[in-house]
């Protein structure tokens, strides 16, 4: 294979040439987040959500090598169902195309593919972040650094509450990645709708958010991404005292197994499965399908406002 140029699925194509709204999906959260065969049925219903709300979802994967924006459903039943599918972040795309692998991507290579196609707002679950004991083990996703040259606004729950929700907010900071808080000045920890930090700024509707993305655009000064926080109402979170011992023995269990690096978080999403007897699952998929929501309502404001989501 000596072709490595970047696929679009025919609805997407079309939507970026017409300069209607887009939203970029990961393909993580089906190979590598989600248990079978609910990985499949949910990766549709957030497609379905994003056109609910008036935008073209753009799932983002690699099929035999090739880097498709807009993956069709043949192509996202592979990606739910095959086994060796590799977790892609963007460092590993282009050795992964040139051996023709399967892969899925993470935040990180979903939003870096996304800028480069054009699409300027993606939704996702929990963003990546700093990991326990990373003063030792210096193990930080690269999502964080992705973000801070990637001009993106991402809709996320916060990061993961396996993380080290301090010091990713730290980071972040540091990495120039501006964070606003969705109708809310308090963090989200994922599976928790405050993980315990205030944030600087708020926005109270998509139209504010597409008002920031066109300051962005217009300034040509900020080239980081913007994250969205949207919190879980409070009575759809995981109730935080479940939350915190399953967290407690999902610790306990990497440091006895000696799981590391990107192995890390499908053991722990997959502990919490098991060991919340299924409450966790049901809190993810709602976190990424009111993303979904929010991020197709934002690009629809951006895209009507006259002025184009940056990419």
């Amino acid at each position: 294979m000596t072709d490595f140029h970047i696929s679009y699925g025919t609805e997407v194509a079309e939507a970026l040439r017409g300069g209607r709204p887009v939203v970029a999906l990961e393909s993580t959260i089906v190979s590598h987040g989600l248990p079978r065969p609910e990985n499949l049925r949910v990766a549709r219903e957030i497609e379905r959500t994003v056109r609910d709300a008036g935008a073209v979802p753009a799932t983002i994967g690699m099929i035999a090598g090739e880097l498709v924006v807009g993956l069709d459903d043949a192509q996202l039943t592979r990606l739910a169902t095959v086994d060796g599918v590799t977790k892609l972040s963007v460092r590993d795309l282009a050795v992964a195309a040139a051996t023709g692998a399967d892969g899925a991507t993470t935040v990180a290579a979903t939003s870096a593919v996304a800028a480069a196609a054009g699409i300027g707002v993606f939704a996702t679950g929990g963003l990546g972040g700093v990991h326990r004991e990373a003063a030792h083990t210096f193990d930080e996703s690269a999502d964080l650094v992705t973000l801070a040259q990637t001009p993106i606004a991402v809709v996320c729950a916060g990061v993961k509450s396996i993380l080290d929700v301090g010091a990713t907010l730290e980071r972040l900071e540091t990495l120039g990645v501006a964070v606003v808080g969705y109708r809310t000045r308090r963090f989200p920890g994922f599976y928790l709708t405050d993980a315990g930090f205030d944030l600087d700024w708020s926005v109270d509707s998509p139209e504010q958010v597409a008002a920031v993305l066109a300051a962005r655009d217009e300034h040509a000064v900020h080239t980081g991404g913007l994250l969205i926080a949207n919190p879980l109402p409070v009575d759809e979170q995981l109730d935080p005292e479940l939350h915190d011992r399953t967290l407690t023995e999902g610790l306990a269990l990497l440091e006895r197994d000696g799981i590391t690096g990107k192995a890390v978080t499908p053991y722990l999403l997959a502990h919490f499965h098991s060991a919340t007897e299924g409450a966790s699952l049901a809190v993810n998929v709602r976190i990424i399908l009111r993303n979904a929501e929010l991020a197709a309502r934002i690009a629809v404001a951006a895209a009507s406002g006259g002025t184009a989501v940056p990419a």
